[in-house]
């Protein structure tokens, strides 16, 4: 049986990107019930499942200069450029509100793609609850080199990127078979050779497996690249990546750019979506003879996809406009 599914790579920072295209399919009442996200990735889908729209990049501006989410003196001090704790546990919980209950009413699955560091390979966690995903997340997040490796059920995890940047096997694997892909770099981009080789392999030299893994990350990658876009070209994908220069990098501070690369996003996905319900119209739905395609209903699509939902979004992730303005003054103070 044919099984839509959404794929997001991950990035660093330059997940505004992925925020604007989630913003914008929650705008078109777009609803995934399978995610696959890897780093980044999925911890911009939480926000999504739980139907906030707009969350995503209020954390990253309003954070992005605040040297509690990402310093890269953190390594030093903490042992991260990124504060794991005030990431994933302090924002949600006290500073921009994470919605758990509306979450959990989605019932959607994501899949949190890690690397296990013993054996090298992607570590794939399915959860239907946002607290159950959170330690995951900070393992699927956890940056080889710039961050410590996360203790989860028994395992050391690492950035999934160290094993699967794209998770095109994990969901193919899983049953999905026409994969809406969101990408975080432009086309035509290829990596090369880490010249961290030697360097990894001294400070993971417990870890033989990870090591291979990352010293190979570069062929994984280009490999997951190309068949990618080979599904694309059989019409069994679709493919949403940067289509504009991407001037944001891992530990970008500078909000205007991450405003611009969201709003890239937002206009990428907005220009896909005709696609988007095309490769998932059902069996029987005449596609070619519809002139609009945004009136198509769950009835008329594949599994994997639905447009109605019987709750409404989410809770405010600000309480009110006076603790908004508080953030903005404290913001400036650090």
């Amino acid at each position: 049986m044919e099984q839509i599914g959404l794929l997001l790579e991950g990035g660093g920072m330059r997940g505004a990107y992925t925020s604007g295209v989630l913003d914008c399919f929650l705008d078109e009442n777009l609803y995934f019930e399978k995610i696959f996200g890897v780093s980044a990735g999925g911890c911009n889908a939480v926000s999504y499942i739980s139907r906030q729209r707009g969350r995503n990049i209020y954390i990253l501006k309003e954070f992005s200069q605040d040297k509690r989410y990402v310093d890269p003196k953190g390594i030093l001090t903490r042992g991260s450029v990124f504060g794991m704790d005030f990431v994933f546990r302090e924002i949600p919980d006290k500073l921009v509100y994470l919605d758990y209950d509306r979450y959990v009413a989605s019932k959607t699955q994501l899949y949190i793609v890690s690397t296990d560091c013993d054996t090298g390979r992607p570590d794939v966690r399915m959860t239907l609850d946002a607290r159950d995903s959170l330690s995951y997340l900070m393992g699927s997040s956890s940056i080889p080199l710039f961050s410590q490796m996360v203790a989860v059920d028994g395992k050391l995890l690492v950035d999934g990127s160290a094993s699967e940047s794209i998770p095109l096997l994990s969901a193919l694997a899983r049953g999905i078979t026409r994969p809406v892909i969101v990408l975080t770099r432009p086309a035509g981009y290829r990596k090369h050779k880490s010249r961290t080789d030697k360097l990894v392999a001294v400070k993971y030299r417990r870890f033989p497996n990870l090591v291979k893994s990352l010293q190979h990350r570069y062929l994984t990658y280009n490999k997951s690249i190309e068949d990618c876009e080979a599904l694309e070209q059989e019409g069994k994908a679709v493919i949403i990546r940067p289509s504009q220069p991407v001037a944001v990098g891992n530990f970008e501070k500078d909000p205007e750019k991450l405003q611009q690369l969201y709003q890239n996003g937002y206009d990428d996905a907005k220009a896909a979506i005709e696609k988007i319900l095309r490769l998932c119209a059902a069996p029987g739905c005449d596609v070619q003879g519809l002139k609009d395609l945004s009136n198509l209903t769950d009835e008329q699509l594949l599994p994997g996809l639905h447009r109605q939902e019987a709750e409404g979004p989410g809770k405010p992730y600000l309480r009110s406009s006076k603790e908004a303005e508080g953030r903005r003054r404290f913001r400036k103070s650090v």
